[in-house]
């Protein structure tokens, strides 16, 4: 009889030992996992981190913003309200009016800040489109209405 009972409690301790092992096993696997989670999501964060520092970066980047104000009767005004200078400025010959003089030349440079006035009528378009250096594709700049 004390030989079953010894082989009893070996059967216990087995088993005790055995879920200890899977407990083990268990608490690896979640801890690998969670491991693995915590990597993917510092890549996130790092991924995130790097999209913010090149949009403050394009943010800051000093820029042309190019604007039309009427000024009175046929008189209008080209301003540049970016932080960069816009050189050599050309307008799109096929939408302009019938009379428009910049300059004469047509084509003009204006520091950051700058504003020159210039002449425009006869079948005044609703916008004009112009580029610069560094601007290829030609931008749109919306005519105001005369006052």
């Amino acid at each position: 009889m004390a030989h079953l009972e010894g082989h009893g409690l070996m059967g216990w301790g087995d088993a005790l030992g055995l879920a200890a092992l899977l407990v083990s096993v268990g608490a690896l696997v979640v801890s690998l996992r969670a491991q693995r989670d915590g990597r993917r999501a510092a890549d996130v964060a790092e991924a995130a981190f790097a999209r913010q520092v090149a949009a403050d970066e394009e943010a800051a980047r000093p820029r042309v913003v190019l604007r039309l104000e009427h000024v009175e009767k046929d008189a209008f005004r080209l301003c540049n309200d970016g932080t960069a200078p816009a050189r050599n400025i050309t307008f799109d010959g096929e939408e302009l009016p019938y009379v428009f003089t910049l300059r004469g030349t047509g084509e003009v440079s204006l520091e950051q800040g700058e504003a020159v006035e210039f002449l425009m009528a006869g079948g005044v378009p609703p916008q004009l489109f112009a580029r610069w250096d560094g601007q290829e594709e030609l931008a749109p700049l919306r005519v105001p209405p005369k006052r």
